[in-house]
């Protein structure tokens, strides 16, 4: 007759406590009770299901009623030894109760009538209570005398995966262990172990799949592992094999997943959902392996050696592959991805169209602006950087050609000899109130030139996104203090400029053509391509508002010196200071805009653009 099959988890029951798995802080502190002899009437045993409670109180069973013990070492050959051993025929003075047919107050009351009489042929009577947590309020109560004051011949061991549904006062008078799930990288190394016994080729990249849908608990990755090699062919657990007959999510696909994410390759990302469909992946599976995945790559960006520390779990070249995308992404934008894939894998339950909610969740990773809050704003600063940091070289070039654009050459304005004749031949009287310059048009014909227009008083100025901003873009040449060179500042030009705007939109518009020239002695020469943009930066404060911008963006405190531009259109005739356009902020009030209501539009043309009045124009 052939011999019967067993489960795995069956055959490599653990035999001693040095067997079991990952229980290290349970097996010692019980070893060195079992060696000093001094072991207690009751423990209490608490995990997660399948991590080996019920086989270490077998195994303390077995130590304690040894003919050599008790000894954390069974000696293996005495009749007690044997029959507690792994599938061995049992004692029947170790006694092992389900609580969850036998948790009434009866059971208990029988229980505790038939402790009294001695044990038939070991040390110990020993009650093994496995799923205590069932045992009813009543039973614990009848039970709790003979716990508190047991007979000298019986001990106690209850076993539960819900250690606050046991009676505090039934837990005071325990020794309480708690078991905990098995690392992946320990389970990955005992399932190899049993291959090797069973003489099973398995690929290591299968086992770590394994280990992980094992979750932690040695039974279920036994099991597991039981499935797989049944159904293996004759070149043994494979990766292929094993992705397959468990449904789980081909690392390859999350792989290519959070590529496209870092690439912001949408046709590659859909693309990763398409093959997702066509494999008959379970999408809910798939978008769980995904938060998984984003977590691993959260905890490598803030935690250096989170490999060693067991943070992560995985087969090494899982994490090195984990570690390379963990640097090219940054971590408002990981954070970002992290929530966006958790708020879909909720919507997924019980979704209709789960395809259409991956596709909308793949919307949602490569559009950032969608969301307006704080997570939206750093994620986008987070791409602004990348994009620098990949590819200074462009950036540089793309600032220079900017600022060597010259400005265009304004129309000549327009001649005041149409309307010279009349004004030199009949003066206007004194009493007459002066009128600003009016366009020629108007003055051909003699119409009146409306008032300047009010502009309304500015509101409190809103608060400058700075701050956001200098937080993901980080400092360039490290503490303030440390002047970044011509190239950093050619660099960075772009990101300052938009520092610049959120302090004012006038110092924006007046530096908005600048160009970085030369770095000096802490002295940064800006070139602006006109005259009147030098006075005017040098006379109004725009500079400390640029230097405040550079501060901000790059840590550099830096003086500023506004010059002409050496590929500045130079002015030619007698209008070399001639107003530049007046342009009216109707967008946002600026800190510069508390008095405009005041002005005319002659002083504040004189005042904003360091325009010169060249004549005026009666009406």
């Amino acid at each position: 007759m052939a011999p019967v099959s067993m489960a795995l988890y069956r055959t490599y029951r653990p035999a001693s406590l040095a067997e079991v798995v990952g229980q290290e802080h349970v097996t010692g502190p019980l070893t060195r009770a079992l060696a000093n002899d001094r072991t207690h009437h009751a423990y209490l045993f608490a995990g997660p299901r399948g991590c080996g409670k019920t086989s270490t109180a077998r195994i303390m069973a077995r130590s304690l009623n040894c003919e050599q013990g008790p000894t954390p070492t069974p000696c293996g050959v005495c009749q007690s030894c044997m029959d507690l051993a792994p599938n061995g025929a049992g004692s029947i003075d170790v006694i092992e109760l389900d609580a969850a047919s036998h948790g009434g107050v009866d059971d208990t009351r029988d229980l505790r009538e038939r402790a009294m009489f001695a044990p038939a042929s070991s040390r110990y009577k020993i009650y093994i209570i496995d799923e205590a947590h069932m045992v009813t309020s009543a039973g614990f109560n009848a039970l709790l005398k003979l716990v508190e004051e047991p007979p000298p011949h019986v001990r106690f061991i209850f076993a539960t995966t819900e250690v606050d549904k046991v009676l505090p006062t039934i837990r005071s008078r325990t020794h309480n262990y708690t078991f905990r799930l098995v690392s992946t990288r320990e389970l990955q190394l005992h399932l190899a172990s049993i291959c090797e016994q069973e003489g099973v080729a398995a690929d290591a990249a299968a086992l770590a799949l394994i280990a992980r849908a094992g979750a932690g608990s040695v039974r279920d990755s036994l099991s597991i592992l039981g499935q797989v090699i049944a159904g293996a062919g004759v070149e043994g657990v494979t990766y292929a094999d094993t992705v397959m007959q468990l449904g789980m999510t081909d690392m390859t696909l999350l792989d290519e997943t959070v590529d496209a994410l870092i690439a912001r390759d949408g046709a590659a990302l859909f693309g990763t959902i398409e093959k997702v469909m066509d494999a008959g992946h379970e999408p809910r599976r798939f978008v769980s392996d995904l938060v998984e995945r984003l977590r691993d790559l959260i905890v490598l960006q803030h935690v250096p050696g989170a490999a060693a520390m067991s943070l992560i779990d995985g087969p090494d070249e899982l994490i090195a592959r984990e570690l390379e995308q963990a640097q090219l992404i940054g971590a408002a934008e990981l954070s970002r991805a992290a929530d966006v894939v958790s708020e879909a894998l909720s919507e997924l339950k019980g979704a209709t169209a789960p395809r259409l909610q991956l596709e909308l969740m793949c919307a949602r990773l490569l559009l950032p602006a969608i969301d307006a809050d704080e997570r939206g704003l750093r994620a986008r600063l987070d791409q602004i950087e990348r994009r620098l940091a990949s590819a200074p070289a462009d950036a540089v070039m793309a600032a220079k050609s900017v600022a060597s654009v010259p400005p265009a050459v304004p129309a000549s304005p327009p001649k005041l000899s149409a309307v010279a004749p009349s004004t030199a031949a009949n003066p206007a009287p004194s009493a007459k109130k002066e009128a600003p310059a009016a366009p020629a048009a108007q003055a051909t014909t003699g119409a009146k030139s409306p008032a300047a227009p009010k502009i309304p008083k500015a509101g409190p100025p809103a608060k400058p996104v700075v701050e956001e901003a200098v937080a993901v873009v980080g400092p360039i040449a490290g503490a303030i203090g440390d002047t970044p060179s011509l190239s950093d500042f050619v660099t960075m030009w772009p990101a300052v400029m938009d520092a610049t705007k959120a302090y004012s939109r006038v110092a924006w518009m007046l530096f908005n053509a600048s160009q970085p020239l030369t770095v000096a002695d802490g002295t940064l020469a800006v070139g602006v391509p006109n005259a009147g943009q030098v006075n005017n930066a040098r006379t109004s404060g725009h500079d400390e508002r640029l230097r405040q911008a550079i501060l901000d963006v790059m840590r550099a405190d830096v003086r500023i010196d506004v010059v002409l531009a050496p590929n500045a259109v130079a002015p030619t005739g007698g209008l070399a200071n001639e107003s530049i356009a007046v342009i009216a902020e109707v967008d946002s009030p600026s800190v510069d805009d508390d008095d405009v209501d005041d002005e005319s539009g002659i002083d504040l043309a004189i005042r904003a653009l360091g325009a010169t009045q060249i004549g005026e124009i009666e009406h």
